[in-house]
């Protein structure tokens, strides 16, 4: 009898500890915990979103060929890296998480906890850098000089005292206007990009100062303009996210660093014709 209670004890403890190991197993395939979006990245632990499951945007729209309507729907090469990044990460941006806003007005948004993230052909800079954090860089940009092809204007050197150069509201493009035109040109803010072309075209402006890709877009769908310099300012496009969601920036940068590497940034850049060659993509480093 006494041999007998030992080997149902003895079998009784092996059966605790294989119960015990197999908690503390993999949990490979199992949901995220309560208020989690996603998998997590860069090691910073699980990440959480506004809603749950989705990524939601902030965004300037229309700003082609980054963002844009086409047929009701959005798309733009900013729009097919934001689902990207939102499908590596387990994560859902239908057009309704996506809301269109004021340039000038989107950082501060972001910063209130209004939006997960801004998808905005936005250039890192310093000073946004203090209000939002940024992603790796996924686009190397520069500025552009746009004009009427009878206007005779080939550089900004050519615009004289009186003429009347247009920018949009919070831009670098504004920035840069404000730095180097000469004396006593006229700048004129507009609050979106296409509205300074559509004056230059009516000849109420005699430039606009803009990023290079919209200004490509532009012109092509506006015969009597045309690109007159680029100017290369060495500014990048970042992803702004949420300051008070680091998990979210750490797997946002991991999820763009494996989409530059393994060729769908490549892919998603080739369906939009009016971008620059692929020399402007970002290593992604």
């Amino acid at each position: 009898m006494g041999s007998g209670k030992v080997l149902i004890k003895s079998v009784a403890i092996l059966g605790a500890a294989l119960l015990a190991l197999a908690a503390c197993g993999s949990t490979e395939g199992e949901k995220p915990s309560s208020g989690s979006s996603g998998s997590g990245g860069g090691g910073g632990g699980p990440i959480t979103t506004k809603v749950d499951g989705h990524l939601t945007i902030g965004s300037d729209i229309p700003y082609p060929p980054f963002e844009f309507r086409k047929g009701g729907k959005l798309a733009g090469l900013d729009i097919d890296l934001a689902k990207e990044i939102a499908k590596r990460l387990h994560l859902t941006v239908a057009d309704s998480d996506i809301t269109d806003t004021s340039f000038t007005t989107i950082f501060s948004q972001l910063a209130g906890g209004r939006y997960d993230v801004v998808v905005a052909a936005s250039t890192i800079t310093p000073e946004r850098e203090k209000e939002v954090n940024f992603s790796i860089p996924y686009y190397n940009a520069q500025q552009s000089l746009t004009v009427q092809k009878s206007s005779g204007i080939k550089t900004i050197d050519d615009l004289k005292s009186g003429d009347v150069v247009g920018v949009q509201n919070g831009t670098t493009g504004k920035d840069y206007a404000e730095a180097h035109l000469a004396s006593g040109v006229d700048i004129r803010s507009f609050p979106q990009g296409p509205d300074g072309y559509t004056s230059l075209e009516a000849g109420q402006v005699d430039a606009v100062i803009n990023d290079e890709p919209t200004a490509l877009a532009e012109v092509a769908n506006r015969p009597g303009l045309v690109l007159a310099q680029r100017i290369d300012t060495g500014e990048h496009y970042g992803i702004a996210v949420d300051p008070s969601n680091k998990p979210l920036l750490e797997a946002i940068n991991k999820a763009l660093k494996g989409i530059i590497k393994d060729g769908a940034y490549a892919k998603i850049y080739a369906r939009y014709s009016g971008l620059p060659p692929g020399g402007s993509v970002a290593k992604g480093s």
